[in-house]
């Protein structure tokens, strides 16, 4: 149970952590535009481009943590400026967070979520237990009721994302405690072990990404010790990896490459010393700080979602500067970004 509660606590206390970003950042931060504030909570968000539309996935809910009354929302857009909204996914007594989008390979959507467990008679609430749940589009683009993933189960799972790659999905499993797992899929549901990473510092939240070489990139968020971000590689058959400590903090860490793939394009949490800033870095391979730009936004933040749709790189984000957190759209022309 203690390990339960600090996580618990792991998942409120980001936004309270001092600062720890080892670059000069621009003074001026880049305007983003509102287009969802439906709950009092609105939050961790990502994006996907399927069949026309881009689709934008978020947690509805009461407030940052806890609570039992988070369900997801999907929205979607064609040109980028119009919203509307697409789906509500929710399950009674389950608390569904972190809700990632992917198209597996059966060309289906599916929707892969942590579900939280919490004693409400209890005051503040106390969580009871964590599960994946995963829900799936069918072709009559309605989901699926979320039910749990089947995973060697210790009782406080989470994959927090999902990367398909020829036919296999792989997703990082994590808990209090305990070594971050890579697991893979191939029907979305039922994940099976392939390594555990050697990564101290409560590893946590963590985005996959391969290159065109089949190489695994692992973009890892720590949250003990000296909490600085880990970059992890490795190939083929992914049961060994390199790994390089990052200069600076990852919080909702979501990283793509650019369209020629010298560099990576990384959306995070910025741990500056006037607070916490949602922020888009340019990075060499290995991780190394080229280019920083920040988003406007301000207290409970980050979580972004990254696409590159023509020649623009489009970011969905949530933000509390102005009082209540809500989910925030950005396109920035690549040429921009890269120069």
């Amino acid at each position: 149970m203690k390990k339960l509660i600090a996580l618990a606590g792991f998942l409120f206390s980001a936004q309270l952590c001092p600062a720890q970003f080892p670059a000069e950042v621009p003074a001026s931060a880049l305007p983003g535009t509102e287009i969802w504030d439906g709950a009092p909570h609105n939050a961790f968000t990502d994006l996907l481009s399927y069949k026309g539309y881009v689709y934008c996935s978020f947690r509805e809910g009461s407030a940052h943590v806890p609570g039992s009354n988070g369900v997801g929302r999907i929205i979607r857009t064609r040109d980028g400026k119009n919203w509307e909204s697409f789906v509500l996914i929710q399950k009674e007594g389950i608390d569904l967070r972190d809700q990632k989008i992917s198209v597996m390979p059966d060309g289906r959507m599916l929707c892969l979520m942590g579900g939280s467990v919490y004693d409400t008679t209890k005051k503040p609430s106390q969580l009871l237990g964590m599960y994946p749940h995963v829900a799936f589009m069918g072709p009559d683009m309605k989901f699926t009721t979320p039910e749990k993933a089947i995973l060697e189960n210790s009782g406080h799972n989470w994959i927090w994302r999902l990367t398909w790659y020829k036919g296999t999905g792989y997703g990082i499993d994590y808990g209090s405690g305990r070594a971050a797992v890579l697991v893979k899929t191939t029907d979305g549901k039922t994940f099976t072990r392939v390594a555990s990473l050697d990564v101290d510092g409560m590893p946590n939240e963590s985005t996959i990404r391969f290159d065109k070489k089949g190489t695994m990139y692992i973009l890892i968020r720590r949250e003990q010790d000296d909490k600085m971000g880990i970059l992890a590689t490795g190939t083929a058959p992914f049961t060994s990896f390199k790994y390089r400590k990052l200069d600076y903090r990852l919080g909702g860490p979501e990283f793509i490459f650019t369209p020629d793939q010298k560099k990576l394009i990384v959306g995070t949490r910025l741990y500056l010393p006037g607070g916490a800033k949602t922020g888009i870095l340019v990075t060499d391979l290995e991780g190394r700080l080229l280019k920083t730009q920040v988003l406007e936004s301000g207290g409970d933040c980050s979580y972004p979602g990254m696409l590159i749709k023509g020649n623009e790189l489009w970011t969905s984000y949530y933000s509390s500067h102005t009082g209540k957190t809500k989910i925030y759209f950005v396109r920035i022309p690549l040429k921009d970004l890269l120069k």
